[in-house]
C-alpha cells in the first residue's frame, strides 16, 4: 500500500552446454515485456527468464535473489512479536487497524503463516523452474518448502507450492504444525482475447496453547537448575506433556486449529484491436484490449476450533476457565468450534482508455455473496450485495502512479459497509526520488466474533456494537540514490472494537488518534560495510484503551560483498531489535486473540540480538543465524542463555537459537 515504484531483483541462471549451472546473477532490472518473449526463444537457449504477477496487478515482477534480509524468507515479519515458538500466534507491534470491509470471522492471530490470495503469484517462465527450501532450528524446528512452476504451453503456466512449519517449542505445550498448499495457473488464448486464472489454496494452522508460564518472572529467574531447561517450567494449560521431536507428530491436548480453503476461478474476455509486428524473419501478432468483461467465482471454507481435551495423564484445569472466562467445563473437555462456507460471484467491466498502456484502466463491478455459518447453537445463512469501482493509472513514462478504489455494501449482513482508498505517487526526478500521498476511510462491521451468534461470543451480556469508522492519512518520500525512505501515518479511529480480560468484547466510545513516523536508511560505513536501520515512533493521542511501544527499531550492521569471488554474494553481521517498555497486549487462547491489558508492563532491558552469515553461490543460498544472543548470562553454574525477553504477560522468547536454512533453485 505504501510502496514506491518497484525495482525488483532478477534471478537469472546460466548453464553450459552440458546443462550444468554456471552462474546465478542478482542484477537489478525493471519490468519486462509480456509473453511474446517465450514465443521467440529457442527452447535450447542457455538461460532462464522468469516473471510473475499478482491476481489484481498488471505489473510484472522478477524473483528477488538478495540475501541481506532473512525476513524475506522467514514467515514472521520483522515488526511482529510471537509467543515464543514459530507457529504460535503473532501480532505487529506497530499500530495496524483493520480497513477491510465485509464479512470477516475475525481470527487473525496466525495470519503471518498463511498464504494469502492477494499474494498468490502467476508465473511466466521460459523453462521449468523449481525451488527447494529447508530450515532447521534448535529443538527440531523445521520449515520445508517446495515450489515448481513451468509453462505447459507458451500461453499456459502452472504452479505447485507446499510448505510445512513444524516446531515442538522451547516451553511446554507450544507445538505447532502448519501446512500450506497452493496450486495456481494462468492461461490465455493465442489471440489474447481470453484469459483464465485458477487458484486452489489451503492453510491449515495447528498450534498448541499453554496459556503462558505460571508466575513467569519467578520461574524464569528461579535458582533451581532444573528450570534452566525451559521445558520444565510449568504452564497454565496443557499439563506436563513430554517433549517429542517426532517430525510426523502433530497431536496435542490443548490448542487451536484454523483450517481455511479457497478456490478461485477468474475468466476474462477482451474486445479491442489486433495488430502485428513484422521483422526480417517473423511476424509477431499483437492485441490491444479496450474493453474487458470479467467474472470471478470464489469458494471459501473456514473452520476454527479450540479444544482442551483430557488424556491418560491430563485433565483440563476447570479453575483456569472459571477464573479467566467465567465458564464451567461440561464433562471433561472444552470445545469451541465454528464453520463457514462462502460463495462469491463478481461481475466486472474494465475499460482501457489507452490501448497501449494496460496499467491505466477503469473497473466497475458488482458482487453477490452467499454465506453459511455453523455454530454451537445451530446454522445461519447470510448474504451480501456490494458494488466496487477502481481507477488506476501508471503513466507510460512511469512518472505518475494513481490508484483510487472503493467498495460499498448495498444490502445484506454487512449493509452500509464501505471503503474508499486513494493514492497519488509522483517521480520528482531521478535524483530527487518519489513522493506519495494517500487517504483511506472504512466504515466496517466489527468481526463476527463480536456478533452474539458466534460460537466464540462469551460476553456476560448482549451488546449491540456500532460500525467502526477508521480514517488513515499517509505520506512517504523515497530517495533511492541515498537509500532513504520516510513515511508518516495518521489514524483517526471511531467506535474502535477490542477485547479485554480474556473474553470481554469492548467498543471505544471516544474518538482517538494514532500518529506514526518511520525512517528506513542504509548508511555506508565503508566500501562493503553497511548499516540498515528502521526506526518507528508512534503515539496515541486521546483517551483510549490502546497501548503501544513508543519506539521500535531494527538495525543490521555488517559486511555485504563477494570477498573477491565473482559467484559469491555474502552478508554477515549482527541484527538488533528493540521495543521500548509498554503494557503489551495479553493473549486469550480460547478466542485466539490478543487483548488489551493495563496492569503488567513489559520491560526488556536488553534488545533482541542476533548474529548471521547469509550467502549465495550461483543457485544455492544459505542462511546461518544465532538468535537471542541477548539471553546470555553467567551464574554459579557457568554461562547460560536464560535471560529471556518477554513479549506479553506470561510469554517469553526462547534462549539461544540456531537456525540454518538452505534454498536451492533448479532449472530443467
Amino acid at each position: 500500500m505504501f510502496s514506491y515504484l518497484p525495482v525488483q531483483g532478477q534471478e537469472k541462471v546460466i548453464r553450459d552446454i552440458g546443462g550444468r549451472i554456471r552462474q546465478v546473477g542478482g542484477q537489478r532490472m525493471g519490468n519486462t515485456g509480456g509473453p511474446d518473449s517465450l514465443r521467440k526463444r529457442n527452447k535450447l537457449e542457455d538461460s532462464l527468464t522468469i516473471t510473475y504477477r499478482f491476481l489484481d496487478s498488471t505489473r510484472q515482477y522478477k524473483l528477488d535473489s538478495s540475501v541481506n534480509d532473512f525476513t524475506r524468507r522467514f514467515p514472521i515479519p520483522a515488526h511482529h512479536i510471537y509467543l515464543g515458538n514459530i507457529g504460535n500466534a503473532t501480532r505487529s507491534v506497530l499500530f495496524s487497524p483493520e480497513f477491510t470491509v465485509g464479512w470477516d470471522p475475525g481470527f487473525h492471530a496466525f495470519d503471518a503463516y498463511k498464504w494469502r490470495l492477494e499474494r498468490v503469484r502467476f508465473f511466466h517462465t521460459t523453462r521449468p523452474y523449481s525451488k527447494l527450501a529447508y530450515l532447521l532450528g534448535t529443538r527440531v524446528e523445521q520449515i520445508i518448502e517446495i515450489l515448481h512452476t513451468q509453462n505447459i504451453t507458451p500461453n499456459w503456466n502452472g504452479l505447485i507450492q507446499y510448505r510445512l512449519i513444524n516446531s515442538p517449542g522451547f516451553f511446554k505445550n507450544q507445538r505447532s504444525n502448519h501446512n500450506n498448499y497452493l496450486f495456481s495457473s494462468k492461461f490465455e488464448t493465442g489471440n489474447r482475447r481470453y484469459h483464465a486464472f485458477v487458484v486452489a489454496l489451503r492453510n491449515k494452522m495447528q498450534s498448541a496453547e499453554n496459556g503462558g508460564i505460571i508466575d513467569s518472572i519467578d520461574y524464569l529467574k528461579h535458582p533451581n537448575p532444573a528450570y534452566q531447561n525451559r521445558f520444565n517450567i510449568p504452564t497454565k494449560l496443557g499439563g506436563d506433556e513430554a517433549f517429542s521431536s517426532n517430525f510426523f507428530s502433530n497431536e496435542f491436548n490443548t490448542g487451536n486449529v484454523h483450517d481455511e480453503i479457497t478456490v478461485l476461478i477468474r475468466q476474462q474476455y477482451d474486445l479491442g484491436k489486433k495488430d502485428s509486428l513484422v521483422t526480417d524473419s517473423t511476424v509477431v501478432r499483437l492485441f490491444y484490449p479496450r474493453l474487458r468483461f470479467e467474472h470471478t467465482f470464489q469458494y471459501d471454507v473456514k473452520k476454527y476450533f479450540f479444544f482442551d481435551k483430557p488424556s491418560d495423564f491430563y485433565f483440563p484445569d476447570s479453575a483456569y476457565y472459571a477464573a479467566n472466562y467465567r465458564i464451567s467445563i461440561p464433562g471433561d473437555s472444552v470445545d469451541f468450534r465454528e464453520r463457514w462456507k462462502s460463495f462469491i460471484n463478481d461481475f466486472s467491466i474494465i475499460q482501457f482508455p489507452d490501448a497501449r498502456n494496460l496499467h491505466q484502466f477503469i473497473r466497475l463491478g458488482i458482487v453477490i455473496q452467499h454465506i453459511n455459518g455453523q455454530f454451537t447453537h445451530g446454522k445461519e445463512s447470510f448474504y451480501n450485495l456490494a458494488g466496487h469501482a477502481e481507477y488506476r493509472n501508471r503513466t507510460r513514462n512511469q512518472r505518475w502512479d494513481i490508484e483510487a478504489n472503493g467498495q460499498f455494501y448495498f444490502t445484506g449482513l454487512n449493509a452500509a459497509d464501505y471503503r474508499a482508498y486513494f493514492s497519488l505517487q509522483r517521480l520528482i526526478g531521478a535524483k530527487l526520488g518519489y513522493l506519495q500521498l494517500g487517504f483511506e476511510n472504512a466504515n466496517r462491521t466489527p468481526h463476527f466474533i463480536f456478533d452474539p451468534r458466534s460460537s466464540f461470543y462469551l460476553n456476560d451480556f448482549f451488546r449491540d456494537f456500532k460500525k467502526e469508522n477508521n480514517t488513515h492519512l499517509f505520506a512517504s518520500y523515497s530517495l533511492p540514490a541515498f537509500q532513504l525512505r520516510l513515511t508518516g501515518h495518521y489514524y483517526l479511529m471511531t467506535n474502535y472494537t477490542y477485547i479485554k480480560n480474556f473474553y470481554q468484547l469492548q467498543q471505544e466510545n471516544n474518538l482517538f488518534n494514532v500518529f506514526r513516523i518511520s525512517a528506513e536508511k542504509t548508511f555506508r560505513l565503508g566500501k562493503r560495510w553497511v548499516w540498515h536501520t528502521d526506526v518507528h515512533l508512534q503515539q496515541r493521542i486521546g483517551d483510549a484503551e490502546v497501548n503501544l511501544p513508543l519506539l521500535f527499531t531494527r538495525n543490521r550492521i555488517g559486511y555485504e560483498g563477494n570477498l573477491g569471488f565473482r559467484n559469491l554474494d555474502l552478508a554477515l553481521g549482527t541484527e538488533i531489535k528493540y521495543r521500548s517498555p509498554y503494557k503489551a497486549d495479553n493473549y486469550s487462547p480460547v478466542l485466539s486473540q490478543f487483548f488489551f491489558q493495563d496492569s503488567i508492563p513489559i520491560r526488556n532491558q536488553v534488545p533482541d540480538i542476533s548474529a548471521y552469515v547469509h550467502f549465495r553461490i550461483m543457485s544455492f543460498t544459505a542462511y546461518i543465524r544465532a538468535e537471542n544472543l541477548n539471553t546470555a548470562q553467567s551464574n554459579d553454574r557457568g554461562i547460560g542463555f536464560t535471560n529471556n525477553n518477554l513479549v506479553a504477560p506470561g510469554y517469553a522468547l526462547p534462549g539461544l537459537q540456531f537456525r540454518v536454512g538452505i534454498y536451492w533453485s533448479f532449472v530443467n
